[in-house]
C-alpha cells in the first residue's frame, strides 16, 4: 500500500528546487507546442533542434540520431554520483491535431490556468518539465544521484520504429533504469496492456449492383467479421489495475461505386490484451474468425507490442512516490490501457515505469491542454527525484 511507504525527510520546497522558474517553464511549454511535430506525417527535426539548443544552453553535450531522414532523436548525458544510469525519456511527436478546436492547435493559448495546444498533455508538458528540471540541476551545479541519460525520442505515436526501439536494439542506449515521461496527473504506470494494430483485407468479386447474386460483396463480408470480432470472448485471467481486452475498428474503406458489388474491403483493428494472454493464440483466434466468413483475405500486422508489468514496490516506484511526497503530492499507482514505451524495455531487462504531469482525458483530443499548476508541480517532482536518486 502507498501508505506503507515512508516519505523522505521534508524540507522547504523552495530550498529544494530553487532554480525551477515557473514563467520560464510556461514559456518553454508554449514554445514546444508551437512547433508542429504531428505523426503522421512524422518530422521531428525542427523540434529536435529546439531541444538540442536548449540542452546545450544548459551546458550539456548532445547527440542526434536519425534512423530515417528528419526522424530525429536527441540524447544528452549528465554525470551523477553513482555508476548506475537512469534514463528519462519524453517523446517529441504528437498525433495529428484534427478538427473541431476552439483554440488554434499551435497557438499555445493560455486561458484559466491552462495552456491549450496540440500535444500539450501528450507529451510536450513532460518534455518541458524534463528540460526545466535538467536546467535547474545544471544551474545549481548539482550532480544527480545516478548518471542521467536524457532521450527525447521520435515516432512514439506510430510505434517507435524510428525512436526508442533502434536506440535500444543498436545499444546506443543501455540504462540500468528507465522513466518514460508519458503519463497524466502524476500517476505512476507500472502495468500496461499489449497491443496489436492490424489491417484485414477482404477480396470479393465485382458485379453489377442490380445483380448482387452474381458477385461476392467484400463490404458485407467485412461487416460480419467486424461484428464477430467485437462479440468474441477472448480467454483471459483478471489482472490487477487493468480491465479486460478490447477491440476497436478504427478505419474502413472499400468498394468503387454504389452500383457495383464491392470486390474489396479493408478495415483496421486496434486490439489491446492483458499480461498473461498469449499473442499467438490471439492471432490464431482472429484468423479463425475471419476464415469463417471470408474465402479470400489477408491480415497485415502493422504493430505488435507486448504487455508489461513491474513490481509496484520496485525502487523506481518507491523513489518517485517519495519525491512527490516532498511537495505533498500522492501519486496513484496505475495500469494503462494505452501504450507507452515502457514495453520496449522489457526485452532488454531494463526496469521501467511511466510518469507525467498531463491532464486526464486530454490526450489525442481536440482542445488538448495542460494545467499550469500540474506543469510546475511536475517539474518540482522530477527534479527532487533526480536529486534523490533511487531509494532503497
Amino acid at each position: 500500500m502507498l501508505s506503507e511507504i515512508p516519505l523522505v525527510l521534508r524540507t522547504s520546497i523552495d530550498s529544494l528546487i530553487s532554480m525551477i522558474k515557473k514563467e520560464r517553464l510556461i514559456k518553454l511549454t508554449r514554445d514546444l507546442i508551437r512547433i508542429n511535430s504531428e505523426n503522421p506525417p512524422g518530422n521531428e527535426v525542427i523540434i529536435a533542434e529546439f531541444v538540442k539548443r536548449h540542452l546545450e544552453k544548459s551546458g550539456l553535450k548532445t547527440k542526434v540520431y536519425e534512423f530515417k531522414k528528419n526522424r530525429s532523436n536527441v540524447l544528452a548525458n549528465l554525470g551523477g554520483k553513482s555508476d548506475k544510469t537512469l534514463l528519462i525519456s519524453p517523446h517529441l511527436d504528437t498525433v495529428p491535431a484534427g478538427k473541431n478546436w476552439k483554440h488554434e492547435p499551435f497557438s499555445a493559448t493560455i486561458e484559466k490556468g491552462r495552456i491549450y495546444g496540440q500535444g500539450a498533455t501528450d507529451c510536450k508538458c513532460n518534455l518541458a518539465i524534463a528540460l526545466e528540471a535538467i536546467r535547474s540541476l545544471c544551474e545549481e551545479k548539482i550532480k544527480p544521484q545516478c548518471n542521467l541519460l536524457f532521450v527525447a525520442s521520435a515516432d512514439e505515436e506510430a510505434g517507435s520504429k524510428y525512436g526508442l526501439i533502434p536506440l535500444l536494439e543498436k545499444k546506443i542506449i543501455s540504462p540500468d533504469f528507465a522513466l518514460a515521461l508519458d503519463s497524466d496527473e502524476f500517476n505512476i504506470v507500472v502495468s500496461q496492456k499489449g497491443l496489436m494494430h492490424f489491417k484485414v483485407k477482404i477480396f470479393g468479386k465485382t458485379a453489377h449492383g442490380a445483380y448482387p447474386e452474381r458477385g461476392i460483396n467484400a463490404i458485407e463480408i467485412a461487416s460480419r467479421i467486424i461484428c464477430a470480432l467485437k462479440e468474441n470472448k477472448f480467454k483471459y485471467k483478471a489482472f490487477p489495475l487493468l480491465k479486460g481486452p478490447t477491440v476497436n475498428i478504427g478505419k474502413i474503406s472499400g468498394g468503387e461505386k454504389v452500383n457495383i458489388v464491392a470486390g474489396f474491403c479493408e478495415f483496421e483493428v486496434d486490439l489491446r490484451y492483458l499480461p498473461g494472454m498469449n499473442k499467438d493464440e490471439i492471432i490464431g483466434q482472429i484468423e479463425k474468425i475471419i476464415a469463417k466468413f471470408a474465402k479470400r483475405f489477408r491480415i497485415e500486422f502493422d504493430d505488435i507490442q507486448n504487455p508489461y508489468t513491474i513490481d509496484k514496490k520496485h525502487p523506481l516506484v518507491y523513489s518517485l512516490i517519495a519525491a512527490a511526497g516532498e511537495i505533498e503530492i500522492k501519486p496513484q499507482i496505475k495500469g494503462s490501457a494505452g501504450a507507452t514505451v515502457i514495453t520496449f524495455f522489457r526485452q532488454h531487462n531494463i526496469p521501467a515505469i511511466s510518469f507525467g504531469c498531463g491532464n486526464s482525458g486530454c490526450a489525442h483530443a481536440s482542445d488538448e491542454y495542460v494545467k499550469i499548476d500540474n506543469l510546475y508541480k511536475g517539474a518540482k517532482i522530477l527534479e527532487v527525484f533526480l536529486k534523490n536518486g533511487l531509494l532503497r
